[in-house]
């Protein structure tokens, strides 16, 4: 892009470079109380972009921010020579580039798993021009994550800077959630996850940590917060090739319902692998899916025996195992009809969603399809659920998940931030997904009674564990 002709911007931009200059002439020089707010915004990005990741900083002032987020690649832009200076020498293993986000232009194609704009956009002359100079940098899997600052705040930090308790600005935009929304989407990204963050930034003996850890977070407190943050994806672009598709099929004490998978799953995609994982079995199971593979050549199948117990450790290692490019959970109940995978492909195809979650409590169920209190349950835990990981999950237990194999393999090199935690198979998933910030989509489904076997979910203890859940995703995603 060449540089501009409107003197009014050249001279907007001329006084914010001499503005961060004098800053970082003096940094170290004057004492700043704004260390509990940058502290915790380390913090809050710390739980959003993984490490090891290839991070682009734009404004990235002394480097401290991409420094903490240990980065296998990172680069810091800011268009202040005295502030790239302080940021070399602080953070020497990283790179630091000098330039305008208006006109910025990487040399050799770089793309990034992670853009962060930390309190930038206040400052910047164009949003959207700045925003769509990233555009090239991305890929599907990119995510971009920003704060800003909330308009409710505009007279405090004001304040706070006349009486010398914080760096000096110079006029800000003063955007809403929505205007950057707009932006976004004017700029080529879509938003898949926001919140607030932030209530008290100066140190108070301790209450700092509840009330920016917990308190804001909480309706309606959350609605005082200092920061905005804001996670985007590029906009989807619907995939040009078929994918081949695994369908895994965890399956104990299912021998009635064997055969049916067989003739009712569908041919998806550039062929469509069944993948069945026996589970120890009384009633001849794995016999039948023998059987079956033998009356069925043409079909591509795997059978599988399960070493672990429960589904979780079925699904984990029919995923491991499978050798499509998307990867589909069918429950061997047949409570969710196969017949209905393909939209769920369609849906992953065409980039609406990158983890698409059936939902069983949408449609009327047959009669006897799940107990009464077992409704109850599973619509308190989805509104639950709901909060704790910011987009909408109406369901968390209908088996029938798909996502793509390359986004199941990211979520399993994180797996280690959750730990072996997940009986179901389910939250494995849905967490996963959510620390991605993978974008969640709902499916609704008909959901239908058994027509054989019985059901494995145990009521009570399994709810029990669904609270247990609830406690374990509060304290490792909302309140970190």
């Amino acid at each position: 892009m060449a540089a501009t002709t409107d003197s009014a911007e050249v001279e907007y931009t001329e006084a914010r470079i001499a503005h961060w200059d004098s800053v970082a002439r003096q940094l170290g020089q004057i004492r700043d109380y704004s260390g509990v707010y940058h502290q915790r915004l380390i913090e809050v990005y710390r739980s959003v972009v993984a490490p090891n990741q290839r991070v682009l900083e734009i404004g990235c002032g002394q480097g401290d921010l991409l420094a903490a987020l240990e980065p296998s690649v990172g680069v810091g832009i800011d268009f202040s020579g005295e502030m790239l200076r302080r940021a070399a020498r602080r953070h020497p293993d990283l790179r630091f580039v000098q330039a305008d986000a208006h006109t910025l232009d990487l040399t050799g194609g770089q793309t990034f798993d992670a853009i962060v704009l930390s309190d930038v956009v206040n400052d910047l002359w164009d949003v959207e021009v700045a925003l769509r100079r990233l555009v090239p940098r991305t890929r599907p899997s990119t995510r971009l994550v920003l704060n800003f600052y909330s308009r409710l705040w505009e007279v405090p930090l004001d304040l706070t800077r006349s009486l010398g308790l914080s760096k000096p600005l110079l006029e800000q935009n003063w955007l809403t959630v929505e205007d950057i929304d707009n932006l976004l989407r004017l700029s080529g990204f879509e938003v898949t996850r926001r919140w607030d963050e932030i209530l008290l930034p100066l140190r108070a003996g301790g209450l700092e940590t509840i009330a920016n850890r917990v308190l804001a977070r909480v309706w309606p407190l959350d609605h005082a917060a200092l920061t905005h943050f804001v996670v985007a994806r590029p906009e989807p672009q619907a995939q040009a090739t078929e994918p081949r598709v695994s369908v895994i099929v965890p399956a104990r004490n299912e021998s009635g319902n064997i055969a049916p998978i067989f003739e009712r799953t569908p041919e998806m995609g550039r062929g469509t692998e069944l993948v069945f994982i026996e589970g120890h079995s009384t009633d001849g199971t794995l016999e039948t899916i023998q059987r079956e593979i033998a009356r069925h050549p043409h079909r591509c199948c795997r059978l599988l025996r399960q070493t672990g117990k429960g589904k979780g450790d079925a699904v984990r290692l029919g995923f491991e195992q499978a050798s499509g490019d998307v990867l589909m959970i069918l429950d061997a109940d047949l409570t969710v009809a196969p017949e209905g995978l393909p939209r769920f492909l369609d849906a992953l195809q065409s980039g609406k969603g990158e983890l698409i979650n059936g939902v069983r409590l949408v449609y009327p169920m047959q009669r006897q399809a799940m107990r009464l209190l077992n409704l109850f349950g599973n619509k308190f835990f989805s509104l639950a659920f709901s909060w704790l990981l910011g987009q909408s999950i109406k369901d968390t237990l209908c088996g029938t998940k798909v996502l793509w194999a390359a986004d199941y393999r990211r979520i399993a090199s994180q797996r280690h931030y959750f730990g072996d935690f997940d009986p179901f198979g389910d939250f494995d998933l849905l967490f996963g997904a959510a620390r991605l910030n993978l974008k969640i989509v709902d499916m609704p489904i008909r959901y239908r009674e058994r027509t054989y076997g019985a059901t494995n979910i145990q009521r009570w203890r399994h709810g029990w564990l669904l609270l247990r859940m609830v406690a374990f995703a509060a304290r490792r995603i909302k309140f970190v």
